[in-house]
């Protein structure tokens, strides 16, 4: 499905990025299969196709060959650019199952170009779809998809992903047929439902080793986007009792003004994902894998947005509670869960029209990687993508700069953002753009400067993150701008953070500290002021200079 999905697709969000997900579900939405993708997506829907048969009354109301489309964030608890698709399977006349995906689209028709960063209503965010048909009888509705694409500054971008979504839906009908007549149907749901209590019991057995208890741990957002100086609260308690756990959210702020809000199916998805990150990781997901987990979110909250709240930007709360619910978990299994990463998306994205290509309008979108956080006999990875993101890709440089009018000068590790410790938090990168023509707007939406990845066990924080602006004879520091204009020639350099360390910088081994300045990771000031390391002239580790400084 998903491969469908990335070969016809229009977008290189799409087709590069991978920003999408697909998954199978049985009669009662549990998950029979999910694709690699942006977990974000995949943890919740099965509620999405939940909510879609209320909305039009109940299973009877599906007809085969029919597909749904919609992409409203209270429903679907992602902002409106993540568009979901729903299709009913039936089998000699029997709804079955269902299959869906969500993809990301470049465009929904906001009141800018793809989506604002100062958005403070769903209304300036873009069109809003309900659960309705797209296909039925199995044939495209041309007036619904004319009506929706018109709504989106890139119309054949978005008919061509349209297609794509429906392609990949039906490659998932396709395929769970072919499993019902290879098995049958009576032997294929009695085994999936197997699978669902194996996972469970699986998942309790793990939760019964935690100790009972009620943990908890808080952090802020830099801001909403709109009030630069008012931060947003993120309160996580945890409570464990035999084999059930409980993730609570109050106590987090309300509603924002601005668009660090999400839906409460999404809220769910990412209370899955941090769950799973400590309950049987390796283990795959079924139906049965959340059995032992309930979420508590207070309506109204940043974490259950109601209309006409503003979503657009709706992951940065939730990657930053999932750090805190490893954070809460800390005293309990300090084991089993590691420091914080850099958390959030950090995204870059240009917006204009491309004189190459007689004026066309253009828009390019990028989430940035950073460091992760270490743990307990491992440093963090370097680099890698946020946790809400799972599989996202880097577009590559020569498909980016033969798409848009921009270059990339470098792109490389940010020496010393890793946080210092016996296990070192991994480094963010730095980016640097450069605009080729005049009038290239800028977005930026970078977070976490107030709550960065911070360290555990004794273990330094790694460093925020940072975004300068060169030219015009000055340099501007900013976290998050929106349409923000850019001349020809001008630089912009992304800085994103890095993931916290874990354990006493001074207990580091000799060798790694000489294998991360070799590397780049760490410059010879660092190792000195943060690790105790000493370099002889030749580069080498000064074991007896270092023993004396480590001691004073």
């Amino acid at each position: 499905m998903n491969e469908t999905l990335f070969r016809s697709s229009y977008s290189p969000i799409i087709y590069e990025s991978k920003d999408c997900a697909a998954g199978l579900f049985d009669l009662n939405y549990g998950v029979l299969g999910l694709s690699a993708g942006v977990p974000a997506f995949l943890g919740n829907l099965e509620v999405t196709i939940e909510e879609t048969t209320k909305y039009i009354g109940g299973q009877d109301k599906y007809k085969e060959g029919d597909v749904f489309i919609l992409n409203d964030c209270y429903m679907t608890g992602a902002h409106l650019s993540d568009v979901t698709l729903i299709s009913p399977i039936f089998y000699k006349g029997l709804l079955v199952g269902f299959t869906a995906n969500r993809a990301h689209w470049v465009d929904i028709g906001s009141k800018d170009s793809g989506y604002p960063m100062d958005s403070t209503s769903i209304y300036q965010e873009g069109i809003r779809i309900p659960p309705i048909k797209i296909m039925e009888n199995g044939v495209l509705k041309e007036d619904i998809a004319d009506f929706i694409c018109r709504n989106n500054r890139f119309y054949r971008a978005a008919r061509g992903d349209l297609n794509a979504q429906i392609a990949s839906c039906k490659t998932g009908e396709a395929r769970y047929i072919a499993l019902i007549e290879r098995f049958g149907l009576e032997t294929l749901m009695r085994s999936t439902q197997d699978i669902f209590n194996q996972s469970d019991a699986m998942e309790r057995e793990v939760i019964r080793t935690i100790p009972d208890g009620v943990y908890t741990a808080d952090g802020c957002l830099d801001n909403d986007g709109t009030i630069k100086d008012q931060p947003i609260y993120v309160k996580v308690t945890v409570k464990v009792a035999g084999d059930e756990m409980v993730i609570d959210l109050t106590g987090s702020n309300k509603a924002a003004v601005g668009s660090t809000n999400c839906g409460i199916a999404q809220t769910i998805s990412a209370c899955r994902m941090a769950y799973k990150m400590i309950i049987s990781p390796m283990s795959s997901v079924s139906g049965g894998s959340f059995r032992a987990l309930d979420v508590i979110a207070p309506r109204g909250s940043i974490f259950y947005a109601e209309e006409p709240t503003a979503c657009a930007w709706y992951f940065t709360s939730l990657g930053l509670m999932i750090d805190l619910v490893a954070k809460a978990m800390q005293e309990a299994i300090p084991d089993m869960v590691g420091a914080a990463h850099y958390g959030d998306s950090m995204v870059v994205y240009f917006s204009g029209n491309d004189p190459r290509d007689n004026n066309k309008p253009y828009l390019y979108v990028e989430a940035t990687v950073g460091g992760w956080g270490a743990h307990a006999g491992s440093d963090g990875e370097s680099a890698l993508i946020n946790t809400l993101n799972g599989v996202y890709k880097n577009i590559p440089v020569e498909v980016f700069e033969s798409n848009y009018p921009v270059k990339i000068n470098s792109f490389k590790f940010r020496q010393d953002s890793g946080g210092p410790g016996k296990f070192r938090g991994g480094n963010g990168i730095i980016k640097e753009y450069e605009a080729v023509y005049d009038d290239t707007n800028l977005f930026l939406w970078f977070e976490r400067s107030k709550t960065p990845g911070w360290g555990i066990n004794g273990g330094q924080d790694g460093m925020p993150p940072d975004v300068v602006v060169k030219g015009n004879g000055q340099d501007v520091h900013m976290l998050k701008t929106n349409c923000y204009p850019l001349k020809k020639g001008q630089i912009v350099m992304a800085h994103t953070g890095g993931g916290g360390g874990f354990g006493n910088a001074f207990e580091r081994d000799y060798e790694l500290v000489q294998e991360d300045f070799n590397e780049g990771y760490i410059s010879e000031k660092q190792a000195k002021e943060k690790y105790g390391v000493v370099f002889a002239p030749d580069g080498k580790v000064d074991i007896e200079a270092s023993e004396k400084l480590r001691a004073s």
